[in-house]
């Protein structure tokens, strides 16, 4: 049991910033980030769901594009199998419940995500990045940029 005496004001504060907390096995990979913009943004109770969820999945999805070699790129597996992944290439929220995903299929298919956070599980994965284009897209520094300039 920790006896560590708190006051009313920290309490308050360790409520309204977001936190992570992440262990690995390798212990020189980096824990998720929470930029000090995006932590103090709004007070947790002011954010929606789908607006959590958009702001967290933006900080997993730079974080994974950061361990990746110029040959890949992000893209996202379905949770339980489902009809195979999407490469990101946007992703937005609809208050207060609704996260968005854009991209393409592994034909080239226009695809949309609309999930339900609820019901939200998404896998990351590195898919080569398509031949054609020189240098890899990394969406997850164009979207924490766009949280960074919306704050």
């Amino acid at each position: 049991m920790d006896d560590k005496i708190e006051t009313t004001a920290e309490h308050v504060e360790r409520a309204v910033f977001a936190r992570c907390h992440e262990v690995h096995a390798d212990p020189d990979t980096r824990c998720t980030e929470v930029p000090e913009k995006l932590a103090n943004k709004q007070a947790v109770a002011e954010k929606s769901p789908a607006q959590w969820a958009y702001e967290r999945l933006i900080l997993y999805i730079q974080n994974f594009e950061k361990t990746l070699d110029n040959e890949h790129e992000v893209a996202m597996g379905f949770a339980g199998g489902g009809p195979g992944t999407l490469r990101i290439e946007g992703m937005g929220y609809f208050d207060p419940d609704i996260v968005t995903f854009y991209g393409s299929d592994p034909s080239g298919a226009k695809t949309q995500l609309i999930q339900h956070v609820s019901q939200l599980g998404v896998m990351l994965r590195a898919l080569p990045k398509p031949p054609e284009t020189a240098e890899p897209v990394r969406i997850g520094f164009r979207l924490a940029q766009d949280l960074e300039t919306s704050a």
